[in-house]
């Protein structure tokens, strides 16, 4: 035995039973453990069972110098008869030590009565093994269990060669003629920007608030999934989202919004296929392009022209971040919706973006106090009727739209501007007074281009285009066909026709006034807006005639022929009647008035530019000199006073139909024809609103600026015929500009029978218009 194992005074276990040597082993009981040696009920190596010989027996005695004696064996001290009979043991002395110690202190422990326990782990170190050993159990089952889902679901997809990411909804950008933006349409509202045109801080505040570690994840963020798990469980609820932006952009690309389990997994697979497939960059642009953000507006290019009026392009710093703070919930974080609240949710954006180091915290203090320009008015705006007519057109030029467009109309914005700011001014100061709620204007150039359209009062109250679709009574405004008609079978401005009671088949027209002015010339029966003499024209040249005349010269309208069409009994557009008014305005050229002048994409491949001058020559230019004439004295001494232009000569004629339920203004100056109509969409009437009252009130407001910029020319025509006598009559009335009713009024006449014309004019006064819709 060694000398260390002397000097510590240890019990080593006796190697051998009292059988005989042939039993000696150590077995694992013996090891390092401190096990009990099996078979035996307490401890053979106790001191007070003494030390017996393997072979006589005889007690041995303690080893000198030692206080609790002990026997030990020798195991290379010296020889023994032990050493004679057996081979050497297959362990030392040092492998034995352990369970030596273990014995030593449990003797010394008996000693003292009561030895010192073992060190015990406390609760809470236990609790917290446990716990972590749990945890790791169930993740590790979790996870089989979620790969075991996963596996399932992709088995039931289709495979991946199949998958496709689907065309981003073309939009189509409608440009004024001078290529200033009208509107967006289209699915999405705004154009696909690549994420090199956008500001590099719109990205970046989108990353920052919705997926700081996009740019490091491989499209599933274990950290931010397992902090939004621990958010929602603190909380109670889901406060917060663990989807990462990839996964955001498999849901709108590929599925359905449903709250499944099956569709969480898809989503899942998706997006680790969107990440496998694309780059970063390239998911971030299909996202930034693709994503909702209230008001009907798909990507950023489309929120920043609802909100901000202009191209994402244009930015700025905390513009970006109201649009970034949109994707939390769109409908309540709106700018038009909560100024305030779109503000504070930037300046958390903000705060995200100094956080991830994009911007220093005197940026964005500096940006959340920047005054933002939020278009509150977008929706109401009337150039969306004219946007809404262009996609109603679009089919008939382009057949299918596989990508962005840019279509180039003929309108002018500035234009469009006067023309809405006339309606509304209008109507919001005389309006109330004539119970007048809704209005429409067109104006239209020589060649039929429509450089203005106000479909209604308020787009966002009713999208209804009344320019383009509400047929209305056109009343004394239709009078010019009917004087057309006259003139070009013979009938001159001096012609004289009686004003008087007329009956024609049973039907007895009767003036405003109910008054008659006896025998008047052409010019003042028009100027005064006689029913009489319309009445009789349409009668002797044929009610057919005249239909066929009006749809030469552009009403495109169904037309009756029967004498009742003289005062404007059919119903036609505001846009028909127009364009209609055009030859009187350019020479005597028919128009067929349109609004798209080219289409090409965004590469610049041209799709349609229109080609074409109209309908050719419908009026001879003398009769338009002749028919200015007349017209032109509505304004100087008839019933359209209220529409005289200072700068320019103008023409023009009022309308009123039945009961005071519509009422018009056609106009024209050389080189712009402006038609103007006000009503009530229920055909409820008016409180005598007029022609000649607040509609040239509308007019004359949207002509001064309209021709603010237009060089001055005369009236086509007026150098064919000769100068006209006005005989002013009677004084104009406000109503309607017709003749008061004198204070000793003549007695009445019984109505003169008038007889109508049949025939219809002949081949040679055909024009193409009245043979395309025949007559």
């Amino acid at each position: 035995m060694r000398g260390r194992d002397r000097t510590e005074g240890r019990i080593e276990p006796r190697l051998g039973r009292d059988t005989g040597d042939g039993d000696l082993r150590v077995t694992l009981d013996d090891r390092a453990t401190g096990a009990p040696v099996r078979g035996r009920d307490r401890d053979p190596l106790s001191p007070r069972h003494g030390r017996q010989d393997g072979r006589d027996g005889a007690p041995s005695s303690p080893r000198h110098g030692r206080h609790d004696a002990r026997a030990e064996p020798r195991l290379g001290a010296g020889p023994s008869r032990w050493q004679d009979d057996e081979p050497d043991l297959p362990f030392d002395d040092e492998e034995i030590a352990p369970v030596a110690k273990a014995k030593r202190g449990k003797r010394a422990d008996d000693k003292a009565g009561r030895g010192r326990r073992k060190p015990r782990r406390s609760l809470t170190g236990r609790m917290m093994r446990g716990l972590v050993s749990t945890g790791l159990t169930l993740g590790l089952w979790g996870a089989i269990g979620v790969g075991g889902l996963l596996a399932y679901t992709a088995a039931t997809m289709p495979p991946t060669s199949e998958w496709t990411v689907p065309k981003r909804p073309p939009n189509v950008e409608i440009v004024d003629a001078n290529g200033q933006l009208i509107a967006n349409r289209g699915d999405t509202g705004g154009e696909a920007l690549r994420l090199e045109q956008m500001p590099p801080y719109l990205p970046e505040a989108v990353m920052a608030i919705e997926d700081r570690r996009f740019l490091t994840h491989f499209g599933i963020d274990p950290i931010g999934l397992a902090r939004a798990v621990v958010t929602n469980v603190a909380a109670g609820n889901v406060v917060q989202g663990g989807s990462t932006l990839t996964q955001q952009l498999a849901k709108n690309l590929f599925l359905e919004p449903d709250r499944t389990l099956e569709r969480k997994l898809q989503e899942v697979l998706l997006a680790l296929w969107l990440e496998w497939k694309f780059s970063k960059d390239e998911i971030l642009e299909m996202y930034l392009n693709r994503v909702y953000l209230g008001a009907g507006s798909y990507g950023v290019d489309g929120a920043a022209r609802r909100y901000f009026g202009k191209s994402a392009r244009e930015l700025t710093l905390g513009e970006s971040a109201i649009i970034a703070g949109l994707l939390k919930a769109p409908s309540r974080y709106a700018p038009t919706r909560d100024p305030d609240l779109a503000r504070e949710r930037a300046r958390l954006v903000l705060a995200a973006m100094a956080e991830e180091g994009y911007i220093s915290r005197a940026e964005a203090k500096k940006a959340a106090e920047a005054p933002s320009r939020i278009v509150m008015a977008h929706n109401a705006r009337a150039e969306n009727y004219v946007a809404d007519w262009v996609m109603e057109l679009l089919p008939g030029y382009v057949a299918s739209v596989a990508g962005d467009i840019v279509v180039e109309t003929t309108i002018d914005v500035d234009m469009q501007k006067a023309a809405e700011t006339a309606l509304r001014e209008t109507l919001a100061a005389e309006g109330k007074s004539h119970n007048v709620s809704q209005g429409a204007l067109v104006a239209l150039d020589n060649g039929g281009a429509v450089k203005a359209l106000v479909g209604g009062r308020d787009y966002a109250e009713s999208q209804f285009n009344r320019a383009v679709a509400a047929r209305r009574q056109p009343g004394s405004a239709f009078k010019p066909f009917v004087f057309l008609a006259a003139v070009e079978q013979g009938y001159t401005p001096d012609h004289i026709v009686v004003d008087e009671p007329i009956s024609i088949k049973g039907w007895q027209p009767k003036n405003y006034s109910r008054d008659y002015m006896g025998p008047v010339t052409l010019t003042t029966a028009l100027a005064k807006s006689l029913n009489t003499v319309a009445a009789r024209l349409a009668a002797e040249v044929g009610p057919a005639t005249v239909a066929q005349t009006a749809r030469r010269v552009g009403i495109v309208s169904r037309l009756h022929d029967s004498p009742s069409i003289a005062l404007g009994t059919a119903e036609v557009t505001p846009l028909e009647i127009t364009a209609a008014y055009v030859p009187f305005a350019n020479g005597g050229y028919g128009v067929i008035p349109y609004v798209i002048e080219s289409i090409r994409t965004k590469d610049g491949e041209e799709l349609f530019r229109r080609q074409g001058d109209g309908t050719g020559q419908v009026i001879e230019p003398r009769v338009v000199g002749t028919m200015n004439q007349m017209l032109q004295t509505v304004l100087y001494a008839g019933t359209g006073q209220k529409a005289v232009l200072k700068d320019r000569p103008a023409a023009g004629k009022t309308g009123t139909s039945q009961d005071f339920r519509d009422a018009w203004f056609l106009g024209y100056v050389n080189g712009l024809t402006t038609g103007v109509w006000l009503g009530n969409d229920d055909n409820s009437p008016t409180k005598k609103a007029t022609g000649g009252s607040v509609t040239a009130t509308v007019w004359n407001r949207f002509m001064t600026k309209a021709t603010a910029g237009m060089a001055v020319g005369p009236l086509p025509g007026l150098d064919l015929v000769p100068p006209l006598v006005v005989d002013p009559g009677t004084p104009i009335a406000n109503a309607d500009g017709l003749p008061v009713v004198p204070d000793t009024a003549p007695p009445p006449m019984p109505p003169v029978d008038v007889g109508v014309r049949a025939d219809g004019p002949t081949d040679v006064e055909r024009g193409l218009l009245e043979r395309l819709f025949g007559g």
